[in-house]
C-alpha cells in the first residue's frame, strides 16, 4: 500500500519519463520477447478511447455556455485559419530541410515493394462527416468532428434555454446536470491517468523490441532529415509563444506529458485526455480548448505534413529526378489539402503520401519502402501534431485575452 501511495503521489511527468526509459531498456535487452507486454499497451489505448467521447462532449457543451455565440464563431475561424497556415508552413519547412540534405540519393527500388493504399475520401466527404447521420453513430464510430458538431448544437440549445424568459429555469437545470457530468468525467480521467505510465512502458518496450536497430540504420538518413524538420517546426512554435508573451518553460512543463504520450502511442485522438488536462492546467479557456483540441486532433497534422514533404523529396531522389520549384509548390498545395482531406481516416499517413505521389508521378513503391520505418516516423509526427494543437490553442487564447483587455480599456 505504501508503494502504491508513493506511485499515485508521484508527478505524472516523472512516472511517464521513468516508464519511457525502462521501456527502451526492456526492448533492447529482451527483444521480441517484449511482445507479451502488448496487451497492457492495448489496454491503455482502450482506456483513453473510452473517455474521449464524454470528455469532448461535456467539456464543449459547458464551454459553449461560458461564452457568447458570436465569440464562438470568431474563435472557430481563428482556429481553422491557424491550423491551415501551420500545415502549409510545416510542408515548406519539410521541403526546405529535405532539399538541403537530399535523403534517398543513391538508393534504388528493388521492384518487390508493394503497398495497399486505402481510398482517399476527399475533402468533401470529410466535411460532410462533420454532420453525423445520427447522434449514436457519432459516438460509436468515434467521429470526433461529429461529436464536436453535436456538442456545439446542444450547447447552443441549452444556452438559448437559459437566456429565454419562459424556460430559463429548465435551461439552468439541464446545464447543472451537464456540468456535474463534466466534473464526473474529469474525475474518471484522473483515475485513468494513473495507468498511462504502465501502458507507455509496455508500448515502447514492444516497439523497441520488435523494430530493433536494423530498421533504424537502413533508412537512417530519411529519419534524420524528418526529425530535423520536426525540430525546426517545434522551434517555430516557440517563436509563436514568445510573440504572445507566453513563457516556453511554463508551457512545456504542462505539455510534456501529452507530448511523450503522443510520441509513444502515435495517436493524436488517443492523447486527447492528457492534452485537454494540460490545457486546463495552463489556465486556457474551456470554451476554446474544448473545441480546438478535438478539432485539431482530427484535422491539424503538422507532423504528417512534414512527413509528406520529406517523403516526396526522398522518392524523387530515388528515381534521380529532383523536384522543380513548380513541383515543390504543388507539394505545398496538394499536401496541405491532403492533410485536411484525409483527417481521421485509418492509414491517413499512407493516403496523404500516396495522393501527393500520384499527382507528381512518383513511384508508389517508395511508399512501401517508407512503411518499414512507419512506427519511427509516426512517433515524431504525432508528437508534433499534438504540440501544434496545444500551441495553437495557447496562442489564440492569448490573443482573445488581449482583445478583451482592449475592449474593457
Amino acid at each position: 500500500m505504501v508503494m502504491l501511495k508513493r506511485y499515485i503521489e508521484m508527478p505524472l511527468i516523472k512516472k511517464i519519463t521513468l516508464a519511457l526509459v525502462l521501456g527502451i531498456l526492456a526492448g533492447l535487452i529482451f527483444g521480441e520477447k517484449t511482445e507479451v507486454l502488448a496487451p497492457f499497451g492495448d489496454l491503455l489505448l482502450r482506456l483513453l478511447q473510452f473517455i474521449i467521447a464524454p470528455l469532448i462532449f461535456f467539456t464543449l457543451v459547458v464551454g459553449v455556455n461560458q461564452t457568447k455565440i458570436t465569440h464562438l464563431g470568431r474563435m472557430g475561424g481563428k482556429v481553422f485559419l491557424y491550423y491551415l497556415l501551420t500545415s502549409a508552413l510545416a510542408i515548406m519547412i519539410g521541403m526546405g530541410v529535405a532539399s538541403l540534405f537530399n535523403p534517398g540519393t543513391g538508393m534504388t527500388l528493388g521492384g518487390n515493394e508493394r503497398v495497399e493504399v486505402p481510398e482517399n475520401p476527399g475533402v468533401v466527404n470529410v466535411l460532410l462527416n462533420i454532420v453525423p447521420e445520427n447522434i449514436g453513430t457519432a459516438f460509436t464510430e468515434m467521429n470526433l468532428l461529429g461529436i464536436i458538431f453535436t456538442a456545439i448544437v446542444f450547447g447552443i440549445a441549452i444556452s438559448y434555454l437559459r437566456s429565454s424568459k419562459e424556460q430559463s429555469e429548465l435551461g439552468e437545470r439541464v446545464y447543472r446536470v451537464v456540468d456535474a457530468l463534466n466534473e464526473t468525467t474529469l474525475t474518471v480521467m484522473k483515475g485513468l491517468l494513473q495507468f498511462v505510465p504502465i501502458g507507455i512502458f509496455a508500448i515502447i518496450a514492444d516497439v523497441v523490441g520488435s523494430q530493433g536497430t536494423n530498421t533504424l540504420f537502413s533508412l537512417g538518413n530519411f529519419i534524420f532529415v524528418l526529425y530535423v524538420a520536426l525540430f525546426i517546426q517545434l522551434s517555430v512554435y516557440v517563436v509563436f509563444l514568445l510573440f504572445v508573451k507566453k513563457r516556453p518553460g511554463e508551457f512545456f512543463r504542462e505539455a510534456r506529458s501529452p507530448m511523450i504520450t503522443a510520441f509513444v502511442t502515435q495517436s493524436s485522438s488517443g492523447t486527447l485526455p492528457l492534452t485537454m488536462n494540460a490545457a486546463k492546467n495552463l489556465g486556457l479557456s474551456k470554451s476554446l480548448y474544448g473545441f480546438s483540441l478535438p478539432f485539431g486532433a482530427t484535422i491539424n497534422m503538422d507532423g504528417a505534413a512534414i512527413r509528406i514533404a520529406v517523403s516526396t523529396v526522398f522518392a524523387a531522389n530515388i528515381i534521380g529526378e529532383p523536384l522543380s520549384f513548380a513541383a515543390m509548390l504543388q507539394v505545398v498545395l496538394i499536401g496541405t489539402l491532403a492533410s485536411v482531406g484525409t483527417a481521421g481516416v485509418p492509414g491517413a499517413g499512407i493516403i496523404m503520401i500516396a495522393t501527393v505521389f500520384s499527382q507528381l508521378g512518383l513511384p508508389m513503391e517508395a511508399v512501401a519502402l517508407l512503411a518499414a520505418v512507419d512506427v519511427l516516423i509516426g512517433m515524431g509526427a504525432t508528437c508534433l501534431n499534438v504540440t501544434g494543437d496545444l500551441i495553437g490553442t495557447t496562442v489564440i487564447n492569448k490573443t482573445d485575452e488581449k482583445e478583451k483587455e482592449n475592449v474593457n480599456a
